[in-house]
């Protein structure tokens, strides 16, 4: 059993920077590929993004494509989520989720999941 717990949220104004981390126990955390998903009031969790097992590949939503970076440091069973240049669209709750069997951008592939840290960008 795998526990995940996020933090890092918070406000931050249009344009500004946060990272949101992710630590994990219970588990060995190099063999899940990790991903970042996102929920809004009102709207659906949607993905944001993944890293391998390895490390070695990430994938991302359009949204956030070249303002998010997904990273993962083993040592400290930890999964980052650095966000820049953020808009008041990226305001939702942050989820991390770990997958022991794929690399994927279905919420569905996911095996464990964290309660969320709360990013609120003011325009």
């Amino acid at each position: 059993q795998v526990q995940l717990v996020e933090s890092g949220g918070g406000l931050v104004q249009a344009g500004g920077s946060l990272r949101v981390s992710c630590a994990a126990s219970g588990g060995t955390f190099n063999r899940y590929s990790m991903g970042w998903f996102r929920q809004a009031p009102g709207k659906e969790r949607e993905f944001v993004a993944v890293i391998s097992w390895s490390g070695g590949s990430t994938y991302y939503a359009d949204s956030v494509k070249g303002r998010f970076t997904i990273s993962r440091d083993d040592a400290k069973n930890t999964v980052y989520l650095q966000m820049n240049s953020l808009k008041p669209e990226d305001t939702a709750l942050y989820y991390c989720a770990a997958a022991r069997n794929y690399y994927s951008h279905y919420g569905s592939q996911y095996d464990y999941w964290g309660q969320g840290t709360q990013v609120t960008v003011s325009s």
